[in-house]
């Protein structure tokens, strides 16, 4: 499995995330593979060593897959995770308080970034179930009452 970090909004109009993994089915030879997604747009990124970005939002739902480079992500909430060589990054926040990132090592960050066909399901697993609080829904987002 791939690990994979979903970024997206809250009802709180906030940015969350949860861990997972991109689903794989076995497939021929004995690799594992996802069904293909609907891309409109791939690019290529590079940020030198020591870079950061301030509070922004995901310009569109997309795929950012991170070939060297480990990063510091953060929430508004104060929430962090890490992403590393290999990793990928599933961000949907594309509005809302958004998110920060810093880069921790020397390594610059070069990156792929797939912009998602509106409505593609991306095979995202979730590695444990969120724990709900009564004042959130099944989704962990906030309940209006």
């Amino acid at each position: 499995m791939i690990r994979c970090v979903r970024l997206w909004t809250g009802e709180d109009q906030n940015s969350h995330f949860e861990e997972g993994v991109v689903d794989l089915e076995q497939g021929q030879r004995g690799d594992f593979l996802s069904g293909k997604l609907a891309a409109t747009t791939v690019s290529f990124q590079e940020t030198s060593s020591g870079g950061a970005f301030a509070w922004h939002r995901a310009p569109a739902r997309q795929l950012v897959i991170t070939l060297s480079g480990t990063l510091d992500f953060q929430t508004r909430e104060g929430e962090h995770f890490l992403l590393h060589p290999g990793d990928i990054l599933l961000a949907e926040d594309t509005v809302g308080s958004g998110h920060s990132w810093k880069l921790t090592d020397n390594q610059p960050w070069h990156r792929v970034y797939v912009v998602l066909q509106p409505g593609v399901a991306v095979p995202f697993r979730a590695s444990k179930p969120r724990v709900s609080r009564p004042d959130q829904d099944a989704r962990g987002e906030q309940r209006t009452v």
